[in-house]
């Protein structure tokens, strides 16, 4: 990646302001300017006024923020700040984590990446604690839908409404995630409305295995009801249901947004444990770091409050 951006010019700010009139696409102004499309793009998200883009109007806006952003940290500012980075937390979530605590001069997302990468510059490792953002592979179904070897399978459209309402805690979404040459396995949670995780590791993902520990996992919360997916490895999910007194659904196959939840905390689990580790001998020690990491990480979705803060109010 290229950190050596930098800002617009007024003479390239005038030319956006006339290419814009032509009714071109961000690509080809890009291509004209020879800057990305995403400079363009944020250039025209942040200084375009009422009136649409003008260079003149840009101009000044960018100055205005410029000046808003360059305020000075404490000491104590920038060793909090380093603290909160080495618990995993990105600039964004710092940002509105300090807005949310009241403090005056926060400084903005880019200063903080900007301290990161200085830090960087001078043999630092402040950088290692920034997750890698990587494409998805996306799952086809291979002729063979999964859904059918499951018995009694209940589908998410029999699912009351009150879970997508997000408004009570112990609607968890379930998964598992394998290891690198199927090597172990995680049962993985996470609560619709807190987004709490729990994770289990396993050397397996044997039916009886994973709905035990299902069990196991999910029996100290109220629990109202799990959404699982389509894995055989859920076959005996009528176990858990039974044990927990709940219901239990499964998504649709190939529907991995339908548990998105459970998708999205599964991606933040791979910043500690990467597609190129082996699972098999993840101990309890590993998994609960990660539980205490995720549960006390401030997130967007819950106005910057960490899943434990929003569980203590339920």
């Amino acid at each position: 990646m290229n950190h050596s951006y930098t800002h617009l010019t007024s003479e390239e700010r005038y030319h956006i302001s006339v290419l814009r009139k032509t009714k071109i696409s961000l690509s080809e102004i890009a291509r004209i300017l020879g800057r990305n499309k995403s400079t363009i793009s944020r250039e025209l998200e942040r200084n375009t006024g009422k009136r649409g883009y003008r260079h003149k109007q840009a101009g000044k806006l960018a100055q205005s923020r410029k000046r808003k952003g360059n305020k000075q940290i404490t000491p104590f500012g920038f060793a909090y700040i380093r603290h909160l980075i080495e618990q995993d937390w990105s600039p964004e979530q710092i940002n509105g984590r300090l807005k949310v605590m009241g403090w005056i001069d926060v400084p903005s997302v880019e200063r903080i990446y900007l301290f990161i990468y200085d830090d960087k510059k001078d043999g630092g490792e402040l950088y290692t604690h920034l997750r890698c953002q990587k494409k998805r592979r996306k799952r086809y179904a291979s002729g063979q839908q999964r859904r059918g070897q499951i018995v009694d399978r209940r589908d998410i459209d029999e699912r009351p409404a009150v879970v997508d309402e997000r408004s009570r805690f112990g609607d968890f979404e379930g998964d598992t995630v394998v290891g690198n040459k199927h090597k172990g396995v995680l049962l993985t949670f996470a609560d619709r409305k807190t987004r709490l995780c729990v994770i289990r590791a396993h050397k397996n993902r044997r039916a009886g295995l994973i709905a035990s520990s299902s069990i196991k996992a999910l029996k100290s919360f109220n629990v109202h009801t799990v959404t699982y997916d389509n894995g055989k490895e859920f076959a005996r999910h009528n176990e858990v249901a039974e044990a927990l007194n709940i219901d239990v659904y499964f998504a649709k196959p190939y529907a991995s947004w339908q548990r998105g939840t459970n998708e999205n905390m599964n991606g933040l689990i791979r910043q500690y444990l990467p597609k190129s580790a082996r699972l098999d001998d993840v101990t309890i020690e590993q998994t609960q770091f990660i539980e205490e990491r995720l549960n006390n990480r401030p997130r967007k979705v819950l106005g910057y409050q960490t899943p434990l803060e929003v569980l203590s109010r339920c």
